[in-house]
């Protein structure tokens, strides 16, 4: 395994996934019901805003992963992009939810918003892609490999569920409450205590972040011989048929699971009237998703690893069909939350699967066109990631703009009064978009996709080869110098 050979260095690695997905979790979860509610910002600028950034990240993304691949200091090519990406990133995130006393819904808020929200996603490509691109250059080994993306994605949804469940009850405390002629209380989510979150999850980031990268050596470091080109990022995309299909099948099961933690705001506030609630719902997904790290030792003691996976899809599907027959038929939010965790489980394996997975691409794309392109095939991985933020955001923001949410105002308590037409909208994003998500990913990876088996062995086997007679080439030529 190289220099990473040890298990504590692998828990030195993860923990940067940590950081990164605080930034992702206030970015995805928080940040729509921010804009809509305390800035005031129309739903139908959100919806084109999002899908202009992604235009622009389909160019920025691979860009990063190419400059990534082509870069060459001291310290390695890896760990100063993360950690001066993760730096950036929180500066980025902080004005994100920062308002510099521009007036609320005004022109000059929509710019700066605008911008910050570009900028954001530019940051998060710089720290993200260096940090997973990490994985296949450790080891060929796949059973190293899914410990290290397991052990990763453990960080992450640590990361993930922190925010999560701890964002709704600071925002709780931070914010203002109202108290209702029946005795009961309405959080009120103000604009300085989302500022507030975002300073804590900011600090986090960059602390993560430099612990990871100074507790982790790369194993090998290669000068640059490619210049920066969109025709080799193209190409790399273009020739690599299992990476497309990669995309397809990972965008969607993203989007649905971002679907969930993208609308738990608006649901719980509206559809459930509980912000409270929202916490402990979040935290039976937090139990899941670590209980679904345990999923793929063993699942693969019994079975193969694209069978697990298709497992961990077909259990985030019955999850998300027994929440909606829990929540929007029986309306019983403990039996949602249970099954809630049963969908968690399934997700949570699911990711750490497909960071092996696109740790396998790399050695096809090796092996199809004779050069390795971690950076620029894991540049996907952030890039489709985006891209399921961006679906679902679409969706979220179509369907609040349908049914009339930017006519809907706060009365002189500050509370905003929704209508029939607005749960029944939000009830159908929370219910319906994402199992019908998950359930074509699962058709998509089970028919399109060949990297497994014999197949996937065999490059392995001519990946190992190839890196072994390099590492015996290199020596001669250090043996011959000296």
């Amino acid at each position: 395994m190289g220099k990473l050979k040890d298990f504590t260095d692998k828990v030195w690695y993860g923990t940067g996934a940590i950081g990164l997905d605080l930034s992702y979790g206030m970015f995805n979860g928080r940040l729509s019901k921010y804009l809509t509610d305390v800035l005031g910002l129309n739903t139908n600028f959100l919806l084109y805003l999002t899908a202009g950034a992604r235009i622009w990240d389909g160019i920025n993304d691979p860009m990063m992963g190419s400059i990534v691949d082509n870069t060459y200091t001291k310290f390695g090519k890896y760990r100063p992009w993360v950690v001066a990406g993760a730096a950036l990133n929180a500066v980025v995130l902080f004005f994100l939810f920062f308002n510099p006393g521009m007036a609320k819904s005004s022109a000059g808020l929509y710019v700066y918003i605008a911008f910050m929200y570009i900028l954001w996603g530019m940051t998060n490509t710089a720290a993200d892609i260096p940090y997973w691109s990490m994985v296949p250059s450790f080891t060929t080994d796949p059973k190293q490999r899914s410990i290290l993306a397991t052990v990763a994605r453990t960080f992450s949804g640590l990361g993930q569920g922190i925010v999560q469940i701890g964002a709704p009850l600071l925002l709780n405390a931070l914010g203002s409450t109202v108290t209702n002629p029946d005795g009961s209380v309405t959080h009120i989510w103000t604009a300085r205590s989302y500022s507030l979150c975002a300073v804590i999850c900011s600090v986090s980031l960059v602390f993560f972040a430099v612990l990871s990268m100074s507790k982790v050596r790369e194993t090998v470091i290669t000068r640059p011989q490619e210049k920066f080109s969109f025709k080799k990022i193209f190409d790399v995309i273009r020739h690599n048929d299992q990476l497309r299909i990669f995309i397809l099948f990972a965008m969607l099961s993203n989007t649905g699971f971002y679907t969930t933690s993208g609308v738990q705001d608006y649901f719980f506030a509206i559809n459930i009237g509980s912000t409270s609630a929202q916490s402990v719902f979040s935290m039976f997904g937090a139990v899941g998703s670590i209980l679904g790290l345990a999923v793929i030792p063993i699942m693969m003691r019994f079975t193969t690893r694209r069978r697990t996976y298709q497992f961990s899809l077909s259990l985030a599907l019955a999850g998300y069909i027994g929440m909606f027959f829990s929540g929007a038929l029986i309306k019983n939010i403990i039996l949602m939350d249970i099954c809630y965790l049963v969908t968690s489980v399934g997700t949570g394996s699911m990711f750490v699967s497909q960071t092996v997975f696109l740790a396998d691409v790399v050695d096809y794309g090796e092996i199809k066109m004779g050069k390795r392109a971690e950076s620029v095939t894991f540049s996907m991985k952030g890039f489709l990631q985006k891209m399921a933020y961006t679906i679902q955001t679409v969706i979220l923001f179509a369907a609040l703009g349908i049914a009339g949410y930017n006519d809907i105002k706060p009365n002189e308590n500050g509370i905003m009064q929704y209508t029939a037409r607005v749960k029944r909208s939000v009830g159908f994003v929370s219910y319906i978009i994402p199992p019908l998500f998950i359930l074509l990913s699962l058709i998509v990876f089970s028919t399109r996709f060949k990297l497994h088996g014999e197949y996937m062995e065999s490059i392995t086997e001519q990946v190992t080869k190839a890196r072994e007679e390099r590492a015996a080439l290199s020596e001669n030529a250090e043996a011959k110098t000296n």
